[in-house]
């Protein structure tokens, strides 16, 4: 997306029809586990290597004219997890934000964010190469790793120095730091070190 603005959701839903809508989502759950027995993973939260070689949410284009953002997004989520997106069912308390852009095309995206549990998210990813969409949009998950590691480099920081789709970096970053599921200083710190700050 070009230059973008925050909107609420009744805002987005008013803008004209000159408008295309995309929604997307941050699936996660809380993950015990310890990276080398050492670095606590904290929660395990779910990306995609998109067809363009980008990272992104799991969503895509939605119509709201058929029917809600949720809908259309629940549809999309279905096309590109498979079967085990089935009983997801995000709806409109999962919505976080809207940001809007005229360029290079007249797009809102809508951004939510649904808490599973581990097992939830272990069944998405064992059936995600059954989507539709697998091997075509999708070309695989991803895990966001949520720790920086001792050399500094490592971790969150490497992964934010990846290409992403639109505004997925700056949505990763809120979520992050919305849901906390990384504190504030470490989330500045990691986007630091990256290159790219907040």
């Amino acid at each position: 997306m070009g230059e973008s603005r925050a909107l609420s959701r009744a805002e987005a839903l008013r803008l004209g029809p000159g408008w295309r809508h995309a929604c997307h989502a941050l699936l996660y759950a809380p993950c015990p586990g310890r990276l080398f027995g050492a670095v606590p993973l904290g929660h395990a939260v779910l990306m995609q290597m998109r067809f363009d070689g980008r990272l992104g949410f799991p969503g895509g284009f939605v119509d709201p004219r058929d029917g809600s953002l949720e809908e259309g997004l629940n549809r999309e989520l279905q096309e590109e997890l498979g079967p085990g997106a089935a009983p997801l069912c995000l709806a409109e308390g999962d919505y976080l934000g809207s940001r809007s852009a005229e360029t290079p095309q007249r797009l809102v995206a809508h951004f939510y964010a649904k808490r599973l549990s581990l097992e939830q998210l272990r069944a998405l990813e064992d059936g995600a190469t059954r989507a539709k969409e697998h091997g075509l949009e999708v070309l695989g998950l991803v895990r966001v790793p949520l720790y920086t590691l001792r050399d500094g480099a490592g971790g969150l920081p490497a992964f934010l120095s990846n290409a992403f789709a639109g505004d997925a970096r700056q949505q990763l970053l809120q979520a992050l730091g919305t849901l906390r599921l990384v504190p504030e200083a470490e989330l500045r710190r990691a986007a630091a070190l990256s290159g790219q700050p907040l």
